[in-house]
């Protein structure tokens, strides 16, 4: 009987000491030392009389936040300023809603890691060169136009069968797409691009061009002749001057300044047939 509850006591002892050991092992797992991470955002409110533009200082704690830019911005207006205004919505670098300038590049805050050295400063801007809504929203309306203007859709010149049935394409002719489609329309490319800062109005940008190209090569559309005929004035096309920080920038790893030289290559062939007929 004595050596049973002795038995028991020491088994309670045991669980009474097991469970103390892991509830300060939890609080100290809980509770690591702090990471904080500085992080300089540019703020500007033109609805707000008398604001002007400037960069506003945040601290964010690495051991409570996600691993992406994304997450230390929406960690920064839920719990610490609910003002800062910014686009987002994927989360998985398929909608391009979230490109910004970080630390002096155009990319995608959700694909964007957050560097771990606290000693540094991460720098967040919108996109360069395009007007500002607020904080980190940029205007994409003349974007967003100059896409329109190309027209990215299928175009046949015999409609009579459209809905009724498939438009076959052999995989060869598909392949020629990859690259291109994969396009999410971040504006990345274009707002990196120096010729597009000084002609944006008139010159169309990597991104556009780009999607240009992929309806130029696509087996089924039948307009690629009135499409590079759009292109023939001297700005649309030709203030693309090879400078490739389009292709450097792409958050997908795509490469518009390819796209836009085989748009070149096209043109010339297209100049030549046209003099050749005349």
């Amino acid at each position: 009987m004595l050596a049973c509850i002795s038995f028991t006591r020491s088994a309670v002892a045991f669980r009474n000491f097991r469970t103390l050991v892991l509830v300060r092992y939890a609080q100290t797992a809980a509770a690591p030392e702090p990471k904080i991470k500085t992080f300089q955002i540019y703020r500007w409110d033109p609805d707000t009389p008398g604001d002007k533009p400037r960069m506003q200082t945040y601290e964010v704690d690495l051991n409570t936040c996600g691993p992406m830019v994304l997450d230390a911005l929406i960690k920064i207006k839920n719990e610490m300023d609910p003002t800062l205004t910014f686009r987002r919505s994927c989360r998985e670098g398929i909608c391009g809603s979230c490109a910004m300038n970080i630390n002096g590049g155009n990319t995608l805050a959700c694909l964007n890691k957050i560097d771990t050295n606290t000693s540094k400063v991460m720098k967040i801007y919108p996109l360069p060169h395009m007007y500002v809504v607020k904080d980190l929203v940029p205007d994409m309306s003349n974007f967003y136009a100059q896409y329109k203007s190309i027209e990215p859709y299928l175009k046949k010149k015999d409609e009579s069968k459209q809905g009724k049935e498939q438009y076959l394409q052999s995989i060869e002719d598909r392949q020629k797409l990859d690259g291109l489609y994969e396009c999410i329309l971040c504006a990345c490319c274009s707002t990196s691009c120096p010729s597009y800062w000084w002609n944006g109005d008139k010159y169309l940008g990597p991104a556009v061009l780009m999607q240009a190209y992929r309806w130029m090569i696509d087996s089924r559309d039948e307009f690629t002749e009135e499409r590079l005929s759009k292109l023939q004035d001297p700005f649309s096309l030709y203030r693309c001057h090879t400078i490739m920080n389009c292709t450097k920038t792409c958050p997908k790893g795509l490469n518009p300044g390819k796209a836009i030289a085989e748009i070149k290559k096209m043109m010339a062939t297209y100049k030549e047939k046209r003099l050749s007929a005349i």
